[in-house]
């Protein structure tokens, strides 16, 4: 299947995310040792949760891009799915990180990344399989 302009350039972007994951990683497996920076179980799980969601999220969005192509989507919506299955993970894995508690067990306000990347993740997912199903 050949690909858009578009698709190749959103899956370049994409592809350049992927090393910040791979930090994101080292960065876990650095703290999980005696000296960490990390302060608690709970952030711990926050980190783990933003690390894994940006992995999964950004091979959802590297999957969507070509189906993009082949959906019947209106041209003045393709931009905001495509953008929006980018800037989905990115929202998500950085409310987890940055609402990650650093005392306590209330979670910081950064939480609130966490909403807007699923809403726009949801919004992008639903765009995407109705322009698949209605071609």
């Amino acid at each position: 299947m050949p690909l858009s302009e578009s698709a190749r350039f959103m899956l370049g972007l994409i592809l350049i995310t992927v090393p910040t994951i791979q930090f994101g990683g080292y960065f876990l497996l650095t703290q999980m040792g005696r000296g960490s920076a990390i302060r608690s179980e709970l952030q711990r799980a926050y980190f783990r949760a933003g690390h894994a969601h940006a992995g999964v999220l950004v091979l959802l969005a590297l999957i969507a891009q070509p189906l993009v192509d082949s959906a019947s989507l209106a041209s003045a919506l393709q931009w905001p799915v495509r953008i929006g299955f980018m800037l989905a993970p990115i929202l998500i894995s950085a409310g987890f990180f940055g609402a990650a508690p650093r005392e306590g067990t209330q979670p910081g306000r950064l939480i609130v990344l966490i909403y807007a990347g699923a809403f726009i993740l949801v919004g992008s997912v639903l765009a995407l399989g109705l322009g698949l199903l209605f071609q």
